[in-house]
């Protein structure tokens, strides 16, 4: 990476955490429910919504392994990003408990085990994984610059038909199958991202492919879960294949991502006040994602906003909008200070100036 962050990437990272932000608007505000509850366009819609904005999580495993092959291994990244999670894991609990939001009583013991060891305890599934797959990245990155291109192919096919294609194809649940919510698959969309970085794709550098390919699998994700939905309601078995296309490592999610992510890597920004925004911001959204999916809040910030009040309403689109950009500035500020008070102790206990993200 060059002295600066890439305003393109950083522009992605960005976009990518206002899609998580959505999908958890629409499925934990009940907003896309399921085929069999509701036919009505309101729902065909918020599913729609739903496919083009599932391909997030991958986009952003992805911008981590194109550039983490080709970054030097820190170990004061894994300490500032478990102290990261950690301050949302225990602070936001604590917060709550003093201004009266929650009474102390409706903490078990267990409960602030999860919260002081959010990582062993998948309190954030994401952030878990993400862990996980950030201590494997050296060996990982090693490995993908010591074997020969083919190899590398071969070995990605490999993985993807254990990860992807089987669940895609089999009408069956696979015991191995987690949705892509682990790091085995972080580790699949690392090399994904490494063979990107270090040989690219010809047919996506034009960035007109990379849309038809992010619009094209957004489309096929709804149209799959669309008619297995409808043959559900005359055979069972097809409401397993009405579940599996939002899931992130179904292969039209992993293409779908891969065509997104392309397109953003071939725009070129041209530098001043908009990108000097875009990588202020950008160092801040993994907080946003700490905030508003504490295990506290994720299910409790979608009846602060009131979503309930426009389901099966067209009014839920201007007021989806609406909330997505209230939850990333209050993550974003919440996190600046928690970036603000991280470079005060730093400051304190080394002595040294450091400057803020």
């Amino acid at each position: 990476m060059a002295s600066k962050r890439q305003a393109n990437f950083e522009l992605l990272r960005i976009v990518a955490m206002l899609m998580i932000i959505t999908l958890h608007y629409l499925v934990k505000g009940n907003v896309a429910v399921p085929y069999a509850e509701s036919q009505s366009a309101v729902n065909l819609v918020a599913w729609l919504l739903e496919a083009f904005c599932i391909v997030a999580v991958n986009c952003y495993v992805l911008l981590s392994g194109y550039f983490l092959v080709e970054s030097a291994w820190k170990p004061g990244r894994i300490v500032s990003l478990l102290a990261q999670i950690l301050f949302y894991s225990i602070a936001i609990p604590a917060a709550m408990l003093c201004v009266g939001m929650i009474s102390p009583t409706e903490l078990s013991v267990y409960d602030w085990i999860g919260f002081i060891l959010p990582i062993e305890t998948e309190h954030y599934w994401f952030a878990t994984a993400y862990v996980l797959m950030y201590l494997f990245a050296p060996i990982l990155a090693a490995g993908v610059k010591s074997m020969e291109r083919k190899t590398l192919q071969k070995v990605i096919i490999t993985l993807l038909l254990f990860f992807s294609v089987g669940k895609t194809i089999f009408p069956v649940l696979l015991v191995t199958d987690h949705y892509g919510y682990d790091f085995g698959w972080f580790l699949c969309l690392f090399l994904i991202a490494a063979y990107l970085r270090l040989y690219g794709c010809e047919w996506l550098e034009k960035r007109k492919h990379g849309i038809l390919l992010y619009m094209g699998m957004s489309l096929c994700i709804f149209a799959a879960w669309l008619v297995a939905s409808v043959l559900a309601q005359k055979v069972d078995a097809f409401a397993y294949y009405a579940d599996m296309p939002y899931t992130y490592n179904h292969v039209f999610a992993l293409l779908g991502a891969i065509g997104l992510f392309m397109v953003f890597k071939n725009i070129h920004l041209k530098e001043g006040k908009v990108t000097a925004i875009i990588r202020y911001l950008a160092p801040y959204t993994f907080g946003v994602y700490l905030l508003h999916e504490h295990i506290l809040v994720r299910y409790e910030w979608s009846r602060w906003l009131q979503i309930e009040r426009v389901r099966e309403s067209w009014f839920f689109i201007p007021h989806m909008i609406v909330c997505v950009v209230v939850v990333y500035a209050m993550g974003t500020i919440v996190d600046f200070v928690r970036a603000y008070l991280f470079t005060w102790f730093k400051q304190a206990f080394t002595g040294r100036k450091t400057k803020q993200k």
